[in-house]
């Protein structure tokens, strides 16, 4: 865990943001949306390119988190097949979605990011997150 909250205070402090759409930009990781079906999203690598593929018929909040969670693999598991990322996925006990969603969760909702107009119930509700999740990883 320590690995991911130093990257995590790393990029923060590189580029300012906590949001995973900038911080994709800026490590040149492309970003796709398209119909996926049931699937949330998923990372691949092609040729040195990353992808984060992102399904184009979830809502804003949880693309946000879909992102966040697929740039957790981008980072950390670059060479893994990762398996797609589906709602029943959120309680893996497989290492690199544990690693992903720790580092999504605590990359989106850590204190320094909170602000007034977002507590972590309306969190749970707008991202889709089972709240056992956040409340294990912060």
């Amino acid at each position: 865990m320590g690995s991911i909250l130093s990257t995590i205070d790393q990029l923060y402090k590189k580029y300012e943001t906590n949001c995973p759409f900038k911080l994709a930009k800026f490590l040149g990781i492309h970003i796709v949306y398209e119909n996926l079906g049931k699937t949330l999203g998923y990372f691949n690598q092609f040729c040195r390119i990353k992808i984060i593929h992102i399904n184009e018929n979830t809502t804003e909040h949880q693309r946000m988190f879909i992102c966040a969670h697929e740039l957790g693999h981008a980072i950390f598991h670059p060479n893994a097949n990762t398996p797609f990322l589906k709602k029943n996925t959120l309680f893996s006990t497989d290492r690199i979605e544990l690693e992903a969603n720790l580092f999504a969760v605590r990359l989106l909702f850590s204190e320094q990011f909170y602000n007034d107009h977002l507590n972590l119930k309306d969190a749970v509700e707008l991202y889709g997150i089972p709240e056992k999740l956040i409340l294990n990883n912060l």
